[in-house]
């Protein structure tokens, strides 16, 4: 299993822009070709999975070699390769060979008879390219069961390499118990033009991420974003205007006139407005941890427009988990020197805070996940050697990390620089109309971040959830930038009409309305499971909500932060231009 030593490989393939595996995807003619069988699970549920030999499968004569040596994506994706034991030599055909006989006892029946009638299907790899078959059918009368007990391989070479990987299977056979099976593989090789760098798009299907309603709600959010752009700049430029004129003429009266004066808005606040919010700790540690996933999130979708990930095994969720725990360091910067802003002391409890909230999260929903996938003899049930490979990146190199970043926020941007001195009492919040509350505002204010991506969420939910290979990428970031301006130009509109209600509680308001968009997102995931897809059972649907809450945590505080920092550069911006 993986160790924290390990991801140092992800380092260098970030980098170089290589692929890389057990071996460099080059054949000299007779040599092995060996075939990994992955799992099988029910069609309709894809994360369903269990071991391919978990049903009464034999494996071949051929002897087992070493074990595949999955890395630590791969093991908690729960891909499960083992060595088939079918004998394939590069460009040698293979006429009708056995690969091994078995009798049906009543239990094996009863197991076959399940997954057929269940839609079970199982993967395979061939250098790395996969391909899938089913178990078998049920006949029209839904009594009878059928195996298919023939594979046949079509596999096209170009040079020295393989490109192109087919199974077709044949032999349909009833199945009876005490019955005897005979399983059977032929491989035939044909030369192909593919070249090896395009091997991987037969698997994508162009048809499905860039037809019409892929590229009209790209433009949908665009004109979104110059709206609110626009209304963005009305405010800044017109509102504040005659705000500042109003508060001008206020100043040139005397006392006893601006008493006797109808005072109101945003300047009535400004002895307050940057009063460090209720609970600081946890606001900076949300705060730290937005600017994590935005990191990793951005860099991932960079290297993979770049490289491809999504063409390896797990290769792109590896990478991830790398740049989560490299980006630490920015986790702590901005959460250390924000708290020292707001004029923390617990340094400690901030620094493990912020560098574990989110891990701890991730633990929580996937240990009883784990917990599911364990009872259910899923292969997506996690070792206890890859939990503690996880222990051991956030004991050694997270935490590390996360006080590096906390030491130099606090003493590079860790200095009170407010342009307006706080109050030593604080200012009573005066009572104003419903929809001025701050959940009102902040319930409000997903609405427009989430209509700037819901339709591309679709199409992320169907690549994760179905079979679909998302590989859009330049898609994907060009709406994770829609989103990030929306996000930060409707929380600036949300954050001036709290303070013109002279209600100066922005900070955890800013956050909260752009992470609402979170919201709206994880509703969309239960319409999406109950009526795009057709999963069931426990399993899937812990697995379905469990994950899917995880997702909608991480955008939310993504998006949280997002709000946060246009806010904060908003409320500088109007309190340093003529406020005393």
């Amino acid at each position: 299993m993986m160790n924290i030593f390990q991801l140092f490989p992800f380092l260098l393939a970030i980098f170089t822009i290589t692929h890389c595996d057990e071996h460099d995807h080059k054949y000299e003619d007779g040599q092995e070709v060996v075939l990994w069988m992955n799992t099988v699970g029910p069609y309709h549920n894809r994360q369903e999975t269990y071991n391919y030999f978990s049903l009464p499968f034999c494996r071949g004569s051929k002897k087992e070699i070493s074990h595949y040596h999955e890395t630590l994506g791969e093991n908690i994706l729960g891909v499960e390769l083992e060595y088939s034991g079918v004998d394939i030599n590069y460009k040698r055909d293979k006429t009708k060979t056995d690969i091994c006989e078995i009798t049906l006892s009543h239990e094996n029946y009863d197991a076959f008879t399940y997954a057929i009638k269940n839609h079970y299907w199982y993967q395979m790899f061939i250098d790395d390219l996969p391909t899938w078959g089913i178990v078998g059918e049920m006949d029209e009368s839904g009594k009878s069961a059928y195996i298919w007990t023939h594979k046949k391989f079509d596999i096209g070479y170009n040079g020295n390499r393989i490109v192109d990987v087919n199974l077709t299977a044949e032999s349909k056979v009833q199945i009876q118990p005490n019955s005897k099976l005979i399983f059977t593989y032929e491989v035939t090789w044909k030369p192909s033009t593919i070249s090896f760098t395009n091997r991987f798009d037969k698997y994508l299907d162009p048809g499905f991420f860039q037809h019409k309603i892929h590229w009209f709600s790209i433009f949908n959010s665009f004109m979104m974003v110059l709206f609110l752009v626009g209304l963005v700049s009305m405010i800044l430029l017109r509102t504040l205007r005659k705000d500042y004129a109003r508060y001008g003429k206020d100043d040139d009266l005397d006392d006893m006139e601006r008493d006797l004066g109808d005072e109101y808005g945003w300047k009535q606040v400004h002895g307050d407005v940057f009063r460090p919010p209720a609970h600081p700790m946890l606001f900076c540690s949300l705060i730290g941890s937005g600017y994590q996933i935005a990191t990793v999130t951005i860099f991932c979708i960079v290297i993979t427009i770049l490289g491809d990930l999504y063409t390896e095994r797990a290769l792109l969720f590896s990478t991830a988990i790398f740049l989560y725990a490299a980006a630490s360091i920015i986790n702590g910067y901005a959460g250390g020197s924000l708290y020292a802003r707001m004029g923390g002391q617990l340094w400690m409890k901030q620094l493990i805070v912020g560098a574990f909230f989110v891990p701890f999260l991730i633990c929580g929903v996937s240990f009883l996940v784990n917990f599911i996938s364990i009872y259910y003899g899923s292969s997506r049930s996690i070792p206890f050697t890859v939990m503690l490979s996880v222990t051991a990146i956030c004991l050694f190199i997270i935490l590390p990390l996360t006080a590096v970043g906390t030491v130099l926020g606090k003493n590079i941007s860790g200095k009170i620089n407010h342009p307006c001195r706080t109050n030593a009492v604080p200012r009573p919040i005066p009572e104003k109309k419903w929809f001025m509350e701050p959940y009102c505002i902040i319930l409000a204010s997903g609405i427009l971040p989430f209509g700037s991506i819901f339709i591309e969420m679709y199409f992320i939910f169907t690549s994760f959830w179905a079979y679909k290979i998302y590989y859009v990428y330049g898609f994907m970031l060009l709406v994770f930038l829609i989103l990030a301006v929306v996000t930060v130009c409707v929380t600036i509109v949300a954050t001036y009409f709290l303070l013109n209600s002279e209600d100066y509680r922005w900070q955890w308001t800013s956050f909260l309305a752009g992470a609402s968009s979170s919201i709206y997102v994880y509703i969309y995931a239960m319409y999406y499971f109950l009526f795009k897809t057709k999963m069931y059972g426990m399993f899937q649907t812990a697995f379905y909500f469990g994950y899917m809450a995880l997702f909608s945590m991480g955008l939310g505080i993504m998006c949280g932060t997002f709000g946060y920092i246009g806010t904060q550069a908003f409320v500088r911006k109007i309190y340093s231009h003529k406020i005393d």
